[in-house]
């Protein structure tokens, strides 16, 4: 997870062993949202917006695999490069 840390994203663990980066909004209590689901030898990696349930699947952004290094890094660019509607 270390490798994954980007500036205005705060990174845990969400159930099932699930990685869950949150971003503020601006609506208290409903932030953007990044998590990463296993998914064969990897990860699935799917965004919600504020208020949506993540405990269904999200818009699909990616597929993370490799070394937990390289993992981490591949998810900081998706967390990086994903553009919310910030209307």
């Amino acid at each position: 997870m270390d490798a994954a840390r980007s500036p205005g994203w705060s990174i845990g663990l969400g159930r099932s062993g699930q990685i869950m980066a949150t971003r503020d909004s601006g609506q208290i209590g409903l932030p953007y949202v990044i998590c990463a689901s296993r998914a064969g030898k990897g990860m699935r990696v799917s965004r919600y917006e504020p208020g949506d349930d993540t405990e269904i699947e999200g818009d699909v952004v990616g597929e993370i695999s490799g070394n937990p290094r390289e993992m981490g890094r591949q998810l900081r660019t998706i967390l990086e490069e994903t553009q919310f509607d910030e209307s």
